[in-house]
């Protein structure tokens, strides 16, 4: 039997962004010798190769970059999801992000979106007006 495919199997170095997340935070990681943010968590810096980076809160702010919706999906869990929206996003802090948009209506590149959770895992959704709460205070 497969088990769930959608949860993360965190390690000693991960565990900290995972954690971070299971309480409705976003982390990313920033290096301190070129000052440029990365995501997705790694012990170096994949723009000047340095090893001091450190963790630090994003603002869960987002631009929509690209997206797809998935109508067909035949592992667990997704599976009932269907159709859902997978996504490519730009935070606001510069990294891009694999991602889900959920709740979504009509999307168009450059949407802004805000953070949020389900499970402990961050998910997108369109920020707007009629958003209440901020990013990363409600469940999805």
């Amino acid at each position: 039997m497969i088990g769930r495919l959608d949860l993360p199997e965190p390690d000693a170095f991960t565990r900290a962004y995972w954690d971070a997340a299971a309480g409705g935070r976003l982390l990313i990681r920033r290096c301190r010798s070129c000052g440029r943010a990365h995501h997705y968590p790694r012990e170096f810096c994949p723009h000047c190769w340095s090893e001091d980076v450190g963790w630090e809160p994003a603002s869960g702010r987002a631009t929509l970059y690209t997206w797809s919706v998935v109508h067909r999906n035949d592992l667990p869990p997704f599976t009932d999801r269907t159709p859902y929206v997978a996504a490519v996003v730009d935070l606001a802090e510069g990294p891009r992000m694999m991602t889900e948009v959920v709740g979504a209506g009509e999307l168009s590149a450059g949407a802004e979106l805000e953070v949020t959770f389900r499970e402990g895992i961050p998910v997108f959704r369109v920020s707007g007006p009629s958003r209440t709460g901020g990013p990363g205070r409600s469940s999805a």
